[in-house]
């Protein structure tokens, strides 16, 4: 009896250690690279895979898409501004076995290959165009580091410039800056506007000087509208043509000088 429980103990005990060796469960976004006496033998996975007790060897990998975050790097543009940027990269493994044969650690060979590649693209740009053309500046940082690690089995997604961090001398000179043009807009403006008012002027005035009676009309609108309930003076209209009797007369008059 004794000697059973023993062997049934002995079972149980090369059961825990041997069982977990043989058989591995991986999920769905797993991927096992299997090396059998240190040799390349497959990539296994998702689910159960079954193993040979200490003589394979598995490294697992994340089939996911996984980030990068770039630690801010002081770079000097090349208008000679220095800025300290940072970025985000996305980016997924897509080949199993490249990415752990062909190089060790990939995650941390991306993150400095992201670092050196942000630096570079950012020195080959002015301020302006790191400011204005994110776009275009993400896109040559993702194009750098895709085919650095494209031989890795790695395929870099996405590439986000996050913030960009200038100096407060830089920051001032960039709101003078702003601010020098947006008064030079609003006087752009305002000598359109008397422009176009003063053509608007000179075709009312042909206008009225072709029907006088839009004059007077004009006029007593005028009138009407500078005086109001309570005010301490009376307004008394007068015809516009009252003076033209006068004035034909002193025409008149001065005609009648000439002939004598």
């Amino acid at each position: 009896m004794e000697s059973i429980l023993t062997w049934l103990g002995t079972l149980a005990v090369l059961a825990t250690v041997v069982l977990p060796q043989i058989f591995k469960i991986l999920r769905e976004y797993e991927r096992a690279v299997v090396f059998r006496l240190g040799k390349f033998q497959a990539v296994k996975g998702p689910g159960l895979i079954v193993l040979i007790p200490f003589i394979d060897r598995i490294e697992r990998v994340d089939m996911r898409v996984l980030t990068i975050n770039v630690t801010p790097q002081e770079v000097i543009t090349k208008d000679n501004v220095t800025v300290q940027v940072d970025a985000i990269v996305f980016f997924r493994v897509m080949d199993a076995e490249q990415a752990v044969i062909e190089v060790d650690e990939y995650r941390t060979a991306t993150s400095r290959i992201s670092q050196t590649a942000l630096r570079s693209t950012v020195g080959e740009v002015e301020l302006d165009e790191l400011l204005a053309e994110r776009e275009m500046v993400n896109k040559n940082i993702q194009e750098i580091i895709d085919r650095q690690t494209d031989p890795w089995g790695i395929k870099v997604t996405s590439v986000e410039v996050r913030d960009v961090i200038l100096p407060e001398n830089m920051k001032r000179a960039m709101a003078n800056q702003a601010e020098t043009e947006r008064n030079r807009r609003a006087n752009v403006i305002n000598a359109r506007g008397e422009y176009e008012a003063a053509e608007r002027l000179v075709q009312a005035a042909e206008m009225m000087g072709e029907a006088p009676e839009a004059l007077q009309l004009r006029y007593l609108q005028t009138m009407a509208d500078v005086s109001e309930e309570r005010t301490t003076f009376a307004l008394l209209p007068m015809p516009m043509d009252f003076s033209a009797p006068f004035r034909r007369s002193g025409d008149r008059d001065g005609e009648g000088d000439g002939r004598s």
